[in-house]
């Protein structure tokens, strides 16, 4: 499995996504669809977006009680998306019940992995909300072998952290990496970030990039920028 550049589609509809897809003739990028346009349009989206030829990563972040979980990615497993996630911090039943609904009758299934904090989080807002005071690498790394071990096929995590997680939980367990913004763009709020060649370096599987590409003034030409960059 190599890796790729996963697009963040983060509109509000349709229409402004279609509008952007519609800029690309020779290349059908790997494409994140979020809450945002999810909860706007509903699963039609999804089978549209397929219809099209791109590969899908479902961006729903499911957190629940596990047999909630379970029936949900059961819904989503015949949207045919190639990846889909949940928070860790749902615990390892949870993670176990989503495997569970996930899996096709014919034993296919996308992708399942497992956010550990999110990029917006730093170790001063993790301490002051969540009341959790170990130092955020070992919260992050402790969350992915959680995720391993309950079967996942990876976590989202910050680049800064990738490396990290492939000595903790091996090369094959894969780190899709959002906070990734070309050298002296606009952070956003984003708090752990990395350029794309950077994440390349350091072993991200997979990079999501929104805003650098989606607000371009030239958005092909940035996603050509970000894949040279990350794949070469």
């Amino acid at each position: 499995m190599g890796k790729d550049v996963i697009v963040a589609c983060d509109f509000p509809s349709k229409e402004q996504v279609f509008q952007f897809l519609d800029k690309f003739h020779d290349e059908k990028p790997y494409v994140k669809i979020g809450m945002e346009l999810f909860y706007a349009e509903g699963p039609e989206i999804v089978r549209e977006i397929k219809k099209r030829g791109h590969r899908i990563f479902l961006d729903l972040k499911l957190h629940d009680i596990p047999n909630t979980v379970k029936k949900a990615m059961h819904s989503l497993s015949v949207l045919d998306v190639d990846m889909v996630n949940l928070h860790a911090a749902g615990t390892t039943a949870m993670m176990e019940a989503a495997l569970e609904g996930l899996t096709r009758e014919d034993g296919t299934r996308p992708l399942l992995i497992a956010v550990t904090q999110l990029t917006s989080t730093n170790q001063e807002s993790m301490e002051r909300d969540l009341l959790i005071y170990k130092p955020i690498n070992e919260v992050v790394m402790h969350y992915a072998k959680t995720a391993r071990d309950a079967g996942l096929d990876g976590v989202v995590c910050s680049p800064l952290e990738s490396a990290t997680v492939h000595d903790a939980c091996g090369k094959g367990f894969l780190t899709v990496t959002p906070g990734v913004r070309f050298a002296g763009g606009d952070v956003g709020d984003q708090k752990r970030v990395m350029t794309p060649a950077q994440a390349k370096e350091i072993g991200s599987d997979y990079i999501v990039v929104g805003r650098p590409i989606t607000g371009a003034d030239d958005p092909v030409a940035a996603y050509r920028r970000c894949v040279e960059e990350f794949i070469g």
